[in-house]
């Protein structure tokens, strides 16, 4: 077990977290691991101020505020808080936050190759969005306005800015949630897929992601139960969940 934890009960107590896995073969199991505040990470991946799809936007209004309540009580856990809006960081160019990614030393991530890894249970080939949009565009201009980045925070969308400053930090455990699933969360430079191959103790936080998928497209499941799919497949292929209420006080 690592030092200088913090937890749900005071200073010197570990999170508990109860992980879900799916092995080949079998159905969810779950498993009971400590970790270590200080030595974790949240990336908030791209949990933008908009988007181009409606049904998408109007989720992430009500993820938000939930966001930020478990950012803010894991940084006063030690947590490192790492805000990943991508494509909108000339936005925080002056932020302290953005500012301190510049006196991180530089470390190239490991060229590890990928795991194997089947296609997602879900057709997102229209775009994926559930209320009739069409043409996609880049909505956005900065995080949603409810999550509070604090100085002690960071903010990039670089993979390598990430995994370097995880290192100089020797935060090996990383719980990730944003937007969306089965895009964003798995693919960008700094996201699951990515966090995996470089060795790093990745973790989805499953009640606070959502997937871009129509329920007019395959396999014809409800908008949630696409969404559960995704996650289910992250379970299998890619790394354990965990639920929010793990990582706030009771």
């Amino acid at each position: 077990m690592l030092g200088d934890e913090v937890g749900h009960g005071g200073p010197s107590e570990p999170l508990s977290l109860t992980l879900r896995t799916r092995p080949a073969g079998a159905s969810a199991v779950t498993d009971v691991r400590e970790v270590s505040p200080a030595r974790t990470a949240l990336v908030i991946c791209d949990v933008w101020d908009q988007h181009w799809s409606r049904g998408a936007a109007a989720r992430v209004d009500v993820l938000a505020p939930r966001i930020n309540e478990v950012a803010e009580q894991l940084r006063g856990r030690g947590t490192l808080i790492v805000h990943a809006p991508s494509e909108t960081l000339d936005f925080y160019r002056d932020h302290p936050a953005r500012r301190r990614l510049a006196d991180v030393p530089p470390l190239q991530p490991p060229s590890t190759p990928a795991l194997p890894e089947p296609s997602l249970p879900i057709d997102d080939s229209d775009g994926g969005s559930d209320t009739g949009e069409e043409s996609w565009y880049p909505a956005w201009s900065r995080q949603h306005e409810a999550i509070r980045i604090d100085d002690r925070d960071a903010i990039s969308d670089d993979g390598t800015e990430v995994y370097s400053l995880l290192r100089a930090e020797e935060r090996r455990t990383v719980l990730i949630l944003g937007v969306h699933t089965n895009m964003c969360v798995l693919r960008r430079s700094f996201g699951i897929r990515n966090l995996v191959r470089w060795g790093l103790d990745t973790i989805l936080v499953r009640d606070l992601t959502d997937a871009m998928y129509n329920p007019a497209m395959p396999p014809y499941v409800s908008h949630e139960r696409g969404t559960e799919l995704v996650v289910e497949h992250i379970e299998r292929h890619l790394c354990p969940s965990v639920r929010s209420t793990d990582l706030l006080r009771p």
